[in-house]
């Protein structure tokens, strides 16, 4: 029997993170959960941050709980949500917290950037899709609104790689996280500075990339004393969360899209090059790194996070405990079906109350009045799995050739009622799993930089091996 191989994987969302056991024993991985905390912002006079100490307090917990186990690992990986980052003074202290991508400050970015740039031009280069939020929007906003803490900044550290830096005293731009930037060249996946200058945005503080399956560096000796761990190797993974969930998806075959499902909803196929023209422009479609050479082309919806902060305002309103489980059976239930929201609408990005602000765009678009949490959450069904069919059509013209297939991955699989109106909404076959797509994805890539397995495709044949799928067929319901 071979030798075991044990790995650490940090998955950290928009509004969770964990600690997950990997093991590989040469030919099928298992998972384990160690430790699951939850991700929550802070307003700071009127901000809204990212409470990154309370995420490395977490985090070390959860080495803790893994030094418990006595065990040898091979490494660790981070992998977070993209475009968030935090600056570095010249001594290495943060200086400038990271902020949430959802705080106001955000808005007006893309006609700030037009104003200097044509999106047109802007796009050529990168390939990026247009959110208000992109790491190169942020920045011109810390320019006006945090002018000492910019022009004091020494490094700029996307936020797995900030974590990192916290555990190894190494600071390093992970590729797949820098391309969600919008700062990168699609073609020649480095900094396009040109760019950068343009926009007014300082250069020297974007360091040289670092691809997938690179070590980092060991866990400092602090980290080490704290948390009872060794000198455990720390790699660059695909350190967004995005990358490392299609590097964790086993393809159907190559008519297959993939479709990442939790805050946000990531639905694509992988390439082999960037796909940019004037009609992916005009429909808005990423290219984003991948892991091997890989770009990720694929479109940003607004998901899951409707369903997540409905339960969160219904409950509060409400006085009661709903969990996901008694919102799919009230939609399973509702007496009225026809209500939909369009989750790409500005009022969906960060309510105070959710479920008023289903009910307000159902009334101003004349739907009538949703009636319960029921009605409220397929209006979210409806207009969630409404913008799959418009992106998938989208994205088989774009990529030219047919997609017969959606793997679906990520924690929003475990919803049934989704998987089966994607499948409804679509007409496409619907391939469910594995849920850890993100960990998965993770672990793989640091195997391969242990030289424990040779290729991505080695790593998807584990995990194809390793976890099953439910396929539900389009028109089933």
């Amino acid at each position: 029997m071979t030798e075991k191989i044990y790995t650490l994987a940090f998955d950290l969302g928009a509004s969770s993170g964990r600690l997950m056991l990997g093991t590989f024993d040469g030919a099928a991985i298992g998972l384990q959960e160690l430790h699951r905390f939850a991700n929550e912002p802070v307003y700071v006079n009127g901000t809204l941050m990212w409470d990154v100490f309370r995420l490395l307090f977490e985090m070390k917990e959860g080495l803790k709980k893994a030094a418990a186990l006595k065990l040898s690992y091979a490494g660790i990986g981070i992998d977070t949500w993209g475009v968030d980052y935090g600056l570095l003074d010249a001594d290495g202290n943060l200086i400038g917290a990271p902020v949430n991508y959802r705080d106001a400050r955000c808005a007006g970015g893309i006609d700030a950037a037009a104003n200097l740039v044509p999106l047109a031009d802007i796009y050529k280069t990168t390939g990026i899709q247009f959110m208000d939020f992109n790491t190169a929007f942020q920045m011109m906003a810390d320019q006006r609104m945090r002018p000492a803490i910019y022009a004091n900044a020494a490094k700029l550290l996307f936020m797995p790689d900030l974590l990192a830096y916290f555990l190894t005293g190494e600071t390093v731009c992970e590729y797949t996280i820098a391309s969600t930037s919008q700062l990168l060249d699609a073609n020649t996946r480095d900094w396009n500075k040109g760019l950068a200058a343009k926009l007014g945005l300082r250069t020297d503080i974007l360091m040289d990339l670092t691809f997938p399956g690179t070590v980092i560096g060991t866990l400092t000796t602090a980290v080490q004393k704290e948390t009872g761990l060794g000198a455990v190797p720390v790699v660059a993974v695909g350190s967004h969360d995005t990358a490392s969930a299609v590097a964790g998806t086993p393809l159907a075959n190559a008519n297959a899209a993939f479709l990442s499902c939790g805050t946000w909803s990531l639905l694509g196929v992988e390439a082999h090059a960037p796909i940019i023209s004037d009609d992916s422009f005009a429909c808005n479609f990423t290219n984003e790194g991948g892991v091997e050479n890989t770009i990720r082309f694929l479109k940003n919806i607004n998901g899951l996070w409707i369903l997540q902060q409905l339960r969160k305002s219904w409950n509060a309103v409400h006085n009661e405990a709903l969990g996901f489980g008694d919102i799919v059976a009230a939609a399973r239930k509702a007496a009225h079906t026809h209500f939909v929201i369009n989750p790409s609408d500005p009022a969906f990005v960060a309510p105070l109350d959710m479920a008023a602000e289903i009910a307000r765009f159902c009334e101003a678009h004349g739907q009538g009045t949703p009636a319960g949490v029921g009605e409220l959450a397929m209006a979210a069904y409806n207009g969630i799995t409404r913008e799959y069919k418009t992106n998938v059509d989208m994205l088989e013209r774009l990529v030219g050739h047919p997609i017969d297939t959606i793997n679906m991955i990520g924690g929003g699989i475990q919803d049934a009622l989704l998987c089966e109106m994607t499948a409804a909404a679509t007409g496409r076959t619907i391939c469910a799993g594995p849920i850890e797509g993100s960990v998965l994805g993770n672990i793989i890539m640091q195997l391969k930089a242990g030289g424990h397995i040779e290729s991505l495709a080695a790593g998807r044949a584990a995990i194809g091996r390793s976890f099953t799928q439910t396929v539900y067929q389009g028109g089933s319901v």
